[in-house]
């Protein structure tokens, strides 16, 4: 005669209840609600949940928020996710992932919680949740990375691999002054290796192709962790990530070398509006390379560009390697109205295995 063990048999019928409630409360969660944890809700946001994320967001990144102008952007980008938390209905904080590199990679971005649940340690559940959401939902992922503008102290890098610090020049004026600008720019002295060296603005695809797939180009341009970074998003200079490239509409210039073998290139972001002092426009230069001359060059060649787009008040912020921080500071300073608006600081990319 058969016997069921009544231990086992209570741990079966346990096992059974808790997947037969999990499953009940999977199918009446509402729709958009993709999870819960700890008092919370977790959401795929909507274009409707702007205000409630702008709601979150004051004060954030020293009034050069990107997430305003990127919001609806991101509601419909490829491949990226965004997860909403809330507790008891208020929305408290929200992370992004955006999946590059292949499939292989998952860049997280935008992480931002309520004032009043800060210091609670509400980031890392919702770190935690969208990591497992992610996982899933795109099997293929075997890397996160992010970029972060504050080193969060050794505990917390302990926790991931750093792969590279870049240096950030930040500086602010009104647009009418960035003429007296490039001009004070233009009539210094050049000296250095590079100096005076023209820089090429790529025009079409193919050329930034044969520049970023060149098998040498991390070395030749000293990429930060391998990767370039833009508007603090690092991408592996592959194949499939050129379409993410081409997306962000860049103006991208070469210098030092021949066109496809460049020493130097660089790139600018088309400018964006920003909640700083209550309204202005933020621009990223990135750079890669380390010749101080051509480093000059690259600035103004981007500038000068750049230029028509400009209004009101503009917070430029310029991405490049450390060794030529300190001659690019010192190349900036002018009367013209053009001051640098914040002391050197550093962007760090950072990498774990998920």
């Amino acid at each position: 005669m058969f016997r069921l063990n009544a231990p086992r048999f209570v741990n079966i019928f346990h096992h059974c209840k808790s997947n037969f409630l999990k499953s009940l409360h999977r199918e009446n969660m509402k729709p958009g609600c993709v999870g819960e944890n700890d008092g919370l809700t977790f959401w795929l946001a909507k274009p409707e949940d702007y205000d409630d994320v702008m709601s979150i967001s004051k004060d954030i990144y020293l009034g050069n928020d990107y997430l305003p102008h990127r919001y609806h952007e991101w509601m419909v980008e490829p491949d990226r996710v965004v997860i909403l938390a809330r507790r008891a209905g208020k929305l408290v904080a929200l992370e992004s992932g955006i999946v590059v590199d292949n499939g292989q990679t998952v860049v997280v971005e935008g992480l931002r919680v309520c004032p009043s649940e800060r210091g609670h340690g509400l980031a890392g559940i919702i770190q935690a949740f969208c990591d497992n959401y992610m996982r899933n939902l795109y099997p293929s992922i075997k890397l996160k990375r992010m970029t972060r503008g504050d080193d969060p102290g050794p505990e917390k890098l302990s926790k991931f691999r750093l792969l590279a610090r870049r240096s950030v020049l930040s500086l602010s004026g009104e647009t009418e002054s960035f003429d007296g600008f490039i001009s004070a720019l233009k009539a210094k002295p050049t000296s250095g290796e590079g100096a005076g060296a023209a820089h090429l603005a790529l025009e079409t695809e193919q050329q930034l192709r044969a520049v970023l797939l060149d098998p040498d180009v991390a070395s030749r341009l000293q990429l930060p962790g391998g990767a370039v970074i833009q508007d603090w998003q690092p991408l592996q200079p592959m194949e499939s990530n050129l379409a993410v490239l081409r997306r962000r509409n860049l103006t991208w210039f070469v210098g030092g070398g021949p066109p496809e073998k460049p020493a130097f290139a660089s790139f600018y972001t088309p400018p964006y509006p920003v909640p700083y002092k209550g309204g202005a426009q933020r621009l990223n230069v990135d750079m890669y390379g380390t010749d101080e001359g051509l480093a000059r060059g690259a600035l103004l060649a981007n500038l000068e560009k750049v230029r028509a787009e400009l209004r009101g008040t503009v917070q430029m912020h310029v991405y490049m390697h450390g060794s030529v921080y300190e001659s690019l500071r010192t190349f900036c300073q002018s009367d013209t109205g053009v001051q640098e608006s914040r002391a050197k600081w550093e962007q760090l990319f950072l990498e774990k295995d998920l």
